[in-house]
């Protein structure tokens, strides 16, 4: 039961199906799907589409997502890849003449989109109403406009600087970010979404859509090429699964980071986190630890899977147990042992269960703050940088090459108990997913938390040279993690985002909304 004395959210409760996301208008709009007879895919592709304009500067078609979904009245979990491709004629060589990364704001670093084939493969493989159904909504709203809401707004403002050429015309009101309530319209992308509703992907891949994707990255120095975006197809994998204290998760394997979870939690079995304070210095530390040691090995063997040997290593318990063995309780390991690899923190995630208990776990982001910065000249497609995930370290599994899936950070996630699926749940914050993921899940089992109150509790993150830790830890407790060694630095922005749907054995369906961004859980 919830202490009403402290601050949070109520958990939202309801019976038929229920969304919960980062926006209550995708929220809605995903709700509405099902009402009107569609189910939990039509319901996650129309609130994901139209989050690309609630959240333009987490989100778009020009990105890529992964997805974990239940067929209906099925505890089979089926995952989706529809992250894109490098360009065919990208030249590692050349790109290590320019630097030693890929420019996050060029065309370089512009991987081809990959979400809108999946959205296409989804709706015709698992939807109801069709893919015309699931766009009408964004459609209207992207001529209608939409308010804008008080976090995006003041993550639009900490980004104006992303933005380059067309983008600032299409995102930008006299130079300016929009305030608060001001109205957001992006008529060309409703032209967009039209072919692709009526056309399928051959509407965005094909045609007057890809030549002007084409031709715009090509003015800038991209490689890109017609047959690079006819060409791209998502495609089904298999879920790897870790346990935890009596449940199994399951993660979208890699090219995601969602191994980097499943080694996390492993980790931490080797530690008493029940027993700690769950908001002390003690848990704190053990996690920062835990972190630095799995992220570090992400950034060495994680990659496209066709090129990654090594994912069975980073699953493995034998693994877990060496790195666990590597932790002091007493004094923090040497800042910056993770990578510097690219990162962000603007993605968004939709959670979308209907009567039959279908359930959609759908991540879906641009990477940086309104990705590349670049739009098409003709359409305005917002591009990715996607490419900004590879590494330019030669012979690294990671390394930039044609036709290569870059490393991403963004995994949906669910959870099953004794063989049912119990919660599918995601976490926002770009490089934080993985922590995030293990954070939520040992706040659920080790001390019982509702998915609400997972969410509302503070986070911290050891993150390069630094430990964030979120103002809902005290400053003693602060002062101890100084004591152990960390860089303490209180972050500029909360940590992540995250939203989840609990299914009852009563059938009763609990949704949970992060108090960081401004969505919401909405059932009916």
């Amino acid at each position: 039961m919830r202490n009403f004395h402290k601050p949070g959210r109520s958990a939202v409760y309801a019976t038929n199906g229920m969304c919960a996301t980062s926006h209550p208008l995708a929220a809605k709009v995903a709700v509405q799907m099902m009402e009107a007879g569609g189910n939990a895919m039509d319901g996650a592709i129309a609130g994901a589409v139209l989050l690309g304009l609630c959240e333009p500067q987490m989100t778009g078609i020009g990105g890529d997502c992964f997805v974990l979904m239940t067929p209906p009245g099925e505890d089979r979990v089926v995952a989706l890849n529809g992250s894109g491709r490098a360009p065919a004629g990208i030249d590692a060589e050349k790109l290590r003449a320019k630097g030693d990364v890929i420019a996050p704001y060029s065309a370089d670093a512009v991987s081809v989109p990959g979400a809108v084939d999946a959205f296409c493969r989804l709706s015709k493989d698992w939807g109801k109403l069709g893919l015309k159904a699931a766009l009408a909504p964004s459609i209207h709203y992207a001529e209608a406009g939409i308010p804008v809401a008080e976090r995006v707004a003041f993550d639009w403002a900490q980004s104006v600087d992303n933005l380059s050429g067309h983008a600032r015309d299409l995102y930008l009101m006299n130079n300016a970010a929009p305030q608060a309530g001001q109205l957001f319209r992006a008529p060309e992308q409703a032209q967009v979404l039209r072919r692709i509703a009526m056309d399928g992907r051959e509407g965005f891949y094909e045609g007057e859509v890809a030549e002007d994707m084409v031709a715009s990255l090509n003015a800038l120095g991209g490689t890109h090429t017609l047959d690079d975006f006819a060409n791209t197809a998502c495609e089904y994998v298999d879920p790897i699964m870790g346990d935890y204290s009596g449940l199994d998760l399951y993660e979208h394997p890699p090219n995601g980071q969602g191994a980097t979870a499943i080694l996390l939690l492993n980790m931490l079995k080797h530690f008493d986190i029940a027993g700690m304070d769950p908001w002390g210095a003690e848990r704190a530390h053990i996690e920062a630890e835990a972190t630095k040691l799995a992220y570090d090995t992400r950034n060495r063997f994680l990659s496209d899977p066709d090129h990654m040997t090594r994912l069975d290593y980073m699953t493995s318990p034998e693994t877990a147990a060496k790195l666990a063995a590597l932790i002091d309780p007493g004094k923090a390991m040497p800042a910056g042992l993770p990578g510097a690899e690219a990162v962000h923190k603007d993605t968004i995630y939709i959670t979308v269960v209907d009567k039959d208990r279908m359930c959609v776990s759908l991540i879906y982001s641009v990477f940086h703050s309104f990705g590349s910065g670049i739009a098409s000249d003709k359409f305005g497609v917002l591009f990715q940088n996607r490419g900004a995930g590879f590494t330019l370290e030669e012979g690294h599994p990671n390394e930039v090459g044609p036709g290569k899936r870059p490393m991403h950070t963004i995994i949906p996630a669910m959870l099953k108990k004794e063989g049912k699926v119990m919660m599918p749940f995601g976490v926002m914050g770009g490089q934080y997913q993985s922590t995030g993921h293990a954070r939520f899940v040992t706040n659920v089992t080790d001390f019982g938390l509702s998915p609400q109150a997972a969410m509302d509790a503070p986070r911290c993150f050891a993150e390069g040279e630094v430990l964030n830790v979120e103002d809902g830890y005290g400053d003693a407790v602060k002062a101890e993690l100084s004591d152990l060694g960390h860089n303490v630095q209180r972050p500029e922005t909360a940590i992540g985002g995250s939203q989840a749907i609990l299914l009852h054995e009563n059938g009763v369906l609990e949704g949970g909304s992060d108090p960081r961004k401004d969505g919401c859980a909405i059932g009916y």
